[in-house]
């Protein structure tokens, strides 16, 4: 019996300090994540849930990126919607309603969640962040904006071996948005096509182009 316990705890001591390690290497790895990975594309999942506690809205979809300001957000179900970063403007385009909205890139990430997928790198500057622990296999980042004016409150970013897995984020409003990547390649030769965009003929346009 004693040995199964002096067993029992060595096991508990070294998957006690395994945590701790990836927990306190969880910064170390969200920053290589965006030194490393100029580019990236892949597949996302949506769950966005109300302060309400309504029913959760899900959504699906394809992105890829380039830094610095570049990508692609593409929603597929269950509407499409299309968000495009050209580096100086970010193009929204509601399908349905053949509607575009245009506005500056800066204007647009700012404090953001996708400034980590997006922006420029800085992230200390726009964000206070602490470890946030390990949960579901994955180390944690919680990360604050800085600026008070920013859109969301909070947002914890998990990851496994440097490579970027959920985001989670609070917005002002109370809402909880999740999203899972999937499949994400990091590094791809992405086409520089996917990141312009000419509104469709007859589309209403909004903004500044």
């Amino acid at each position: 019996m004693r040995i199964k316990m002096l067993k029992y705890l060595a096991v508990l001591t070294i998957s006690m300090a395994a945590g701790s390690a990836l927990a306190a290497d969880a910064i170390a790895q969200l920053n290589q994540f965006v030194a490393a990975t100029r580019s990236a594309e892949g597949e996302f999942e949506q769950t966005v849930m109300a302060r309400s506690g309504r029913k959760p809205q899900q959504a699906s979809g394809r992105f890829a990126f380039a830094r610095p300001g570049k990508f692609r957000w593409e929603y597929e179900l269950p509407y499409q919607q299309l968000l495009v970063g050209d580096g100086e403007r970010l193009w929204s385009w509601d399908r349905d309603l053949n509607q575009v909205t245009v506005r500056p890139i800066g204007d647009a990430l700012g404090s953001t969640p996708a400034a980590i997928l997006f922006g420029q790198g800085d992230l200390q500057q726009d964000f206070v962040m602490v470890d946030g622990g390990v949960a579901d296999g994955l180390a944690w980042v919680d990360a604050r904006p800085r600026k008070t004016d920013s859109s969301f409150e909070w947002m914890r970013i998990g990851l496994d071996d440097g490579r970027l897995r959920r985001m989670e984020l609070r917005d002002n409003f109370g809402q909880t948005t999740m999203i899972v990547f999937t499949r994400l390649q990091p590094n791809p030769a992405v086409d520089a096509n996917r990141f312009r965009f000419v509104p469709p003929a007859g589309a209403d346009v909004i903004g500044e182009r």
